[in-house]
């Protein structure tokens, strides 16, 4: 058995699963410096559409959504909502489950950094 023949770096799949994973790395780095000024990170962007797009979510849905796990979420929610930008209701039916929805303060810093993320798309 050939050790050096085994291992992936000649390989294209594998060049080009690093490719990406280096991409998505500088999109994100790049997406955080221009998040930086509105006082918001990527991951928290990524909530606050989430919302948008689906209000009344509940934390377990919204970590799915995310695929982060519900400890990822529940340190995220309270920074938002202190902020003001999402409050959190317990469902009508179930009072063990939290709705998510944002403030109008939330719907505006989303647009804000919607404008943002835009201008990198293009």
């Amino acid at each position: 058995m050939n050790i050096k023949q085994d291992l992936p770096w000649d390989n294209p799949r594998f060049r080009n699963w690093v490719a990406v994973a280096r991409a998505c790395h500088v999109v994100e780095r790049t997406l955080a410096v221009k998040l930086a000024p509105l006082d918001l990170k990527p991951a928290q962007l990524d909530v606050l559409m989430n919302l948008y797009r689906h209000p009344g979510m509940s934390q377990h849905d919204l970590a799915r959504k995310l695929l982060v796990g519900r400890s990822n979420i529940t340190m995220l929610l309270p920074q938002l909502e202190t902020r003001g930008l999402l409050r959190r209701e317990g469902d009508e039916k179930d009072k063990r489950v939290l709705r998510l929805s944002l403030t109008v303060e939330g719907e505006a810093l989303l647009m804000q950094a919607l404008k943002v993320h835009m201008a990198l798309i293009e």
